[in-house]
């Protein structure tokens, strides 16, 4: 089995040669490891630390951002005909020691998909500010609940892949893949597994490219989560939001329809009626809307099986 160590870096001149240096060159089960360096664009001396380290390197010819950088480190891996990549970032947050750790499910053909987690076992919760820990937990909420599946950390970077996993991932968001990765996967019924793992809590040297800002941040993530659902599950974003609509608007109605019934006149609840009319219409227009979205969503879903069956016959054929 082969396995390409995927790092993606920018302006990490002092952490990216050690954390190259401490990838595991022999894992049990594992034939060959190598290591790719993509270089987003630095202005450092990011390239040359890598290659010094023995790394493999690629270039962005300027800085294309994180999610770019990953699906083309997801190509060098189909086209290099590997069964797994791991992904991890040249910050040196994450112990490249613990790829033999990450990769055992997909080894053994328990996951399709690892991540590591820094929140599954609370005794392994890195030191960071509480901010950042619980914006993380609400985010792993959220994505619990949509997925109906139980996860604890969804933005971990310390990643492992299996080729079923790479062929079947299609991506758009331009600001990270982390969540959008999660999604994705799940909704295909890829087997996902999460490795509680000992992680630094924040950067030796430097901040993050990706999380400078919380609220950037913040919104970014909600964005990616809001297109990726409204994608994958149309009908049930545009549905459960019209049915409410309706239901509200309905309340409103039987309200002034009794009040008529008893009295005999609408007054003084006229403005109800014409409130629960407007939520009346505006629910079903959701609700058809839904309809409308689930059924293109349906020829989505198909040319993804079809591209995932093009990708198979270009990279396996």
């Amino acid at each position: 089995m082969k396995v390409l160590v995927f790092i993606p870096a920018y302006n990490e001149e002092k952490t990216v040669a050690g954390v190259v240096r401490q990838v595991p060159r022999q894992i049990g089960g594992v034939s060959q490891i190598d290591v790719l360096v993509l270089d987003d664009g630095s202005s450092d001396n990011t390239v040359n630390q890598a290659e010094q380290a023995g790394a493999r390197v690629i270039n962005n010819l300027k800085n294309c951002g994180l999610s770019f950088s990953f699906q083309r480190g997801a190509h060098e891996a189909l086209s290099g005909r590997y069964d797994f990549m791991v992904s991890i970032d040249a910050d040196g947050q994450f112990n490249p020691g613990d790829i033999a750790k990450l990769i055992q499910p997909i080894v053994s053909g328990q996951a399709d998909f690892a991540t590591a987690s820094r929140f599954k076992d609370s005794k392994l919760t890195p030191a960071m500010p509480m901010m950042k820990v619980f914006g993380n937990r609400m985010v792993a909420r959220l994505i619990s609940f949509i997925s109906h599946q139980k996860f604890y950390d969804v933005s971990c970077g310390f990643r492992a892949y299996s080729r079923e996993a790479l062929l079947n991932l299609n991506l758009f968001s331009k600001f990270t893949y982390t969540h959008e990765t999660f999604l994705n996967l799940i909704f295909k019924d890829l087997k996902i597994a999460e490795i509680p793992l000992a992680v630094r809590g924040e950067r030796e040297y430097g901040e993050s490219k990706i999380a400078r800002s919380l609220w950037r941040y913040g919104y970014n993530i909600a964005n990616t989560i809001f297109r990726t659902m409204l994608d994958y599950k149309p009908l049930k974003f545009f549905g459960w939001g019209g049915a409410i609509l309706f239901v509200i608007g309905l309340a409103l109605d039987i309200f002034v329809g009794v009040h008529w019934l008893v009295t005999g006149m609408v007054s003084p609840f006229k403005t109800f009626g014409f409130v629960g009319l407007f939520f009346n219409l505006f629910g079903l227009l959701l609700v058809i809307v839904g309809l409308l979205a689930d059924m293109i969503n349906r020829v989505r879903l198909t040319q993804e099986r079809i591209l995932y069956y093009e990708k198979k016959r270009r990279f396996d054929g």
